[in-house]
């Protein structure tokens, strides 16, 4: 979602760009990754690493050492790195020993939670790129205060929010909350897949048995990752999900892919995740989102728009569930540049004649 609106505006300068898509390979489902590059309408990339799943450590490692010999074939001007994830520090560390330049796209986030191996690795990557693209003034903030200069911040927008302002009429015609004899805004749907959420048994069935007593009523659709999955198995907590989406409960579905959730989401009545980039996404849609999470890096999303911290305790779960159920029509606001052209932005700061 945040490389896909990069890509487009670099094909649409053909003469200034010649551009290799690296796929790593972490997020390893290959239905999904394939869903995702169709959805988005993404070429397939030049490189797949195949990396697949391990420890950090391994994972990190991994990247690295297949990314290399890439880097050194291609000996590209720029190497764009996104988001949070193990990748994104990987290549930015071996690109910046092999000489090269790096612009790291959503820069400036922080939860402030080292506990996050996410911010380990935000914090890492600013460190040493050259160009750091921000979403918002928060990230502007946080990069100023560690003492980065204000040439290598850039304040474009939020990518994330391309992709979705791209896709969100074909979403909601596709009106995919129908297949699962859903009514709009009578149904929520529902994320899972930080470790401190779903790798702890005990933990787990809080959280479920709280949002379940939250909304004893109403049907929640959890597109379910293979890992959670099977630690609903594990933990022996089948017996809290129902049999059928329209019932009022939890039930679960196969991953979906991007057109489809955003068409879910987009007729949902609220949202419950511990996913950022659904924090930012239904402050454009206007739907209230529940983040079950202790912090956020992305305070915007409750300051401007939708966004409500629960934590991850019964107590903070319910509360958060009756302020939206009581207050449903807090106003968001759009934040400053979340307007469709953050990529455009990028692509003329890192263009050729503007460097």
């Amino acid at each position: 979602m945040k490389i896909a609106p990069i890509i487009k505006a670099m094909a649409a300068r053909p003469s200034m760009f010649d551009h290799v898509l690296v796929h790593t390979g972490q997020h390893y489902d290959e239905q999904m990754s394939k869903s995702f590059f169709n959805d988005l309408g993404m070429p397939q990339p030049d490189f797949d690493l195949g990396v697949g799943s391990g420890s950090h450590a391994v994972q990190t490692a991994a990247v690295m050492t297949k990314i290399e010999p890439v880097l050194t074939q291609i000996a590209p001007d720029l190497v764009i790195v996104v988001g949070d994830v193990n990748s994104t520090l990987a290549a930015a560390l071996t690109a910046k020993k092999l000489g090269l330049r790096v612009a790291h796209v959503e820069a400036g986030l922080r939860s402030f939670d080292m506990t996050m191996p996410e911010e380990i690795n935000r914090l890492c990557t600013d460190a040493i790129a050259d160009d750091l693209f921000t979403t918002d003034r928060f990230a502007n903030a946080n990069l100023k205060r560690e003492g980065v200069t204000d040439s290598r911040i850039h304040f474009v927008g939020n990518v994330m929010i391309d992709s979705l302002l791209a896709h969100v009429d074909v979403a909601q015609k596709l009106a995919f909350h129908t297949g699962l004899a859903l009514k709009p805004g009578a149904y929520a749907t529902l994320t899972m897949h930080r470790p401190a959420n779903v790798e702890r048994p005990e933990k787990l069935a809080e959280i479920l048995d709280a949002i379940l007593a939250g909304l004893p009523q109403m049907p929640i659709i959890f597109p379910v990752h293979p890992r959670t999955r099977a630690r609903i198995a594990e933990f022996a907590l089948g017996g809290r999900f129902v049999d059928s989406p329209g019932k009022p409960g939890i039930f679960l579905t196969a991953p979906l892919g991007y057109i489809e959730f955003l068409s879910l989401n987009s007729r949902a009545k609220l949202v419950l995740t511990d996913s950022g980039g659904l924090q930012e996404e239904t402050t454009i849609l206007g739907i209230p989102c529940i983040t079950l999470r202790e912090n956020t890096e992305r305070p915007i999303t409750i300051e401007e728009g939708t966004n409500h911290l629960a934590g991850t305790d019964r107590a903070g779960i319910l509360a958060a569930i009756a302020v939206v159920q009581t207050s449903p029509t807090k106003t968001a606001r759009r934040p400053e540049k979340w307007d469709g052209k953050a990529a455009e932005r990028i692509v003329e700061i890192i263009a050729p004649a503007g460097r």
